[in-house]
Parts: C-alpha cells; sequence; structure tokens
C-alpha cells in the first residue's frame, strides 16, 4: 500500500512563494504517476499538476500554469510542488495524490492520497 507523507505549505502573502514536499513509499513498480490536487474553499477538488516518474513528463491545470512546476527526486521517491506568484485564490487544502490520468487536459488522481496541507494566501 502506497503511503504519503506530505510537508510544506503555510501562510504566504500575495505574490509569495511556497514548495510543498510529499514522501512516497510502498511503490511496487519504478514507473509511476504522483502529484497534487487541491481542495479550495467551497469547491470541488481540483486537479493541480503531476509528474510521471520514469521520464519526467509532467501535466498542470490551467489555473497554475506558468506559476508552479513539480519535480521528482526518484532517489527518494519525493515529489516537490514548487508554487510561485502565489493568489489569494490558491488557497486550500493541497494533498499528494498517486495514480494520475489526463482527462480533458486536467489531472485526476485514482490512487492513495496524502493527509494534506493548507496553504493560505493572504492579500
Amino acid at each position: 500500500q502506497v503511503q504519503l507523507v506530505e510537508s510544506g505549505g503555510g501562510l504566504v502573502q500575495d505574490g509569495g512563494s511556497l514548495r510543498l514536499s510529499c514522501a512516497a513509499s510502498g511503490f511496487t513498480s519504478e514507473s509511476y504517476t504522483i502529484g497534487y490536487f487541491r481542495q479550495l474553499p467551497g469547491t470541488e477538488r481540483e486537479g493541480v499538476s503531476c509528474i510521471r516518474s520514469s521520464d519526467g513528463t509532467t501535466y498542470f491545470s490551467e489555473s497554475v500554469k506558468g506559476r508552479f512546476t513539480i519535480s521528482i527526486n526518484n532517489s527518494k521517491n519525493t515529489v516537490y510542488l514548487q508554487m510561485n506568484n502565489l493568489k489569494p485564490e490558491d488557497t486550500g487544502v493541497y494533498y499528494c495524490a498517486t495514480d494520475c490520468r489526463l482527462i480533458g487536459n486536467m489531472p485526476f488522481f485514482f490512487g492513495s492520497w496524502g493527509q494534506g496541507t493548507q496553504v493560505t494566501v493572504s492579500s
């Protein structure tokens, strides 16, 4: 069973940056997809970004494209979400998750997810 331990998040001002980390364990394959979705207040879950461990292919939602980057350290099975130029509308709980699939150019997750970490962007 895949386990995900998240860190990072917190409070930042409009235009600031944060980095989320997610350490994964329990994969049975060297090739997997992992990334983040978020739960914004009063909205449905939204896939943010994901990355394929085997070749580094990445996907981003339109709302974060150009502001967020995602990377992976395969030796540590750790994924990083670098969030730049954060906006108040990015405020929400961010979850690390696995088994990402692209549906209509949006990343969706069908595997395990972590406990979530709060990101708050003040105006």
